[in-house]
């Protein structure tokens, strides 16, 4: 039996997702919203950068600097 693993990023125009595969098996990781899936949001603030939901959720406050897709 090895003990090869390998990781898998998916940047899709909507979501994207990370997975490991080790033992035979691959296993999507989950966000900080314990989400399977990630929105593909970055936005920039005067203090921050936020990705993914944090990112989705403040485009209507910020949309000249939040990018997706």
């Amino acid at each position: 039996m090895s003990n090869r693993r390998a990781i898998d990023i998916d940047f899709g125009t909507a979501y994207s997702c990370v997975a490991v595969f080790q033992n035979g098996n691959a296993e999507i990781i989950p966000n900080e919203q314990d989400n399977r899936t990630t929105p593909s949001f970055i936005a920039f603030t005067n203090n921050e950068r936020l990705i993914g939901d944090a990112a989705k959720n403040q485009i209507s406050m910020n949309s000249k600097n939040t990018i997706f897709g």
